[in-house]
């Protein structure tokens, strides 16, 4: 396995061939070499440390690495009939922090996985800021809706068995400092998001297993996506500790996100297909009430 950037004879590189190889941009040469590499069972490291080796910037070199498969693993994907992938929110979690600053808040992170995307955070509401959102939506609680995707408008569905309702972005000071501190936790703009929604599950409620994306199949999908594209990711903020019960289940990776007041569970999907493996769901409360909020992360602005 090679790979040169303007190397001495002797396999050596200066400071100068190395600030050149820092500002080369990322050939198709260079992709077509990456790809090769990933082919032929070469970890990342491994590859990344072969640029390296060759006189490549390690910053510049990882770059191009995680661009050039993320890239191809979309064109696989492409290829095989799945939707194009798009830009997702990203928490900045790339040295692994134990907490993120949100700035008039210190969140922090109690898991993280690659795939599929989720991560879970600790302290992004306060107890007072918890009971604040219950007080205010309340009075105004009514059955859960659901998206409906054959029609682009709304109906009851018998999976999800709660009570609801929608705050408008930026209602309240208070809604508008949360959302605030959302978009700097996941990097990603506020008018992108849609209005806070709170729902409250009594015992016996539940949520079965499905996807928050919009099915691309489904009739009613293209009126919807008008308003800010695909939903790209889900916030879930726990806005108290249920007695028993009413976790977030995530069948495909067997995963369950216990509720405790004050805590959120992120997760992203860049294409609406199965593939991303989000299929999710609100597990039956056993015993005492579960209140919670969603934020849903749309591509573009929602209007």
């Amino acid at each position: 396995m090679t790979l040169r950037s303007d190397q001495h004879p002797d396999g050596t590189t200066t400071s100068t061939q190395r600030a050149s190889a820092a500002r080369q941009a990322i050939t198709p040469e260079l992709r077509r070499w990456i790809i090769e590499q990933a082919q032929a069972g070469y970890a990342a490291p491994v590859v990344l440390q072969s640029m390296r080796d060759a006189g490549w910037d390690e910053d510049v070199a990882a770059d191009a690495l995680e661009i050039t498969l993320q890239e191809h693993l979309n064109d696989l994907a492409v290829q095989q009939g799945l939707p194009s992938a798009v830009r997702v929110p990203e928490p900045r979690l790339e040295e692994s922090p134990a907490q993120v600053d949100c700035g008039d808040r210190t969140v922090n992170v109690l898991l993280a996985m690659a795939q599929p995307r989720i991560v879970v955070f600790g302290n992004l509401l306060s107890p007072e800021e918890c009971d604040a959102l219950i007080a205010a939506a309340e009075p105004r609680m009514a059955r859960s809706l659901t998206v409906a995707t054959k029609t682009g408008g709304e109906e009851i569905n018998a999976d999800r068995t709660s009570d609801g309702m929608f705050f408008q972005r930026g209602q309240s000071p208070l809604i508008q400092r949360i959302e605030e501190r959302i978009a700097r936790l996941l990097q990603w703009p506020i008018e992108n998001g849609e209005g806070l929604q709170v729902l409250h599950y009594r015992p016996g409620a539940e949520y079965k297993p499905h996807y928050d994306y919009f099915d691309p199949a489904e009739p009613g999908t293209p009126s919807i996506i008008k308003r800010g594209g695909q939903r790209v990711g889900t916030l879930v903020m726990y806005l108290n500790t249920p007695e028993k019960g009413g976790g977030t289940t995530f069948p495909d990776v067997h995963l369950e996100v216990a509720p405790q007041r004050g805590n959120a569970v992120f997760f992203s999907y860049e294409r609406p297909h199965p593939s991303t493996r989000t299929l999710h769901g609100g597990a039956p409360v056993i015993a005492g009430d579960k209140w919670i909020a969603t934020k849903w992360l749309r591509e573009r602005e929602f209007q």
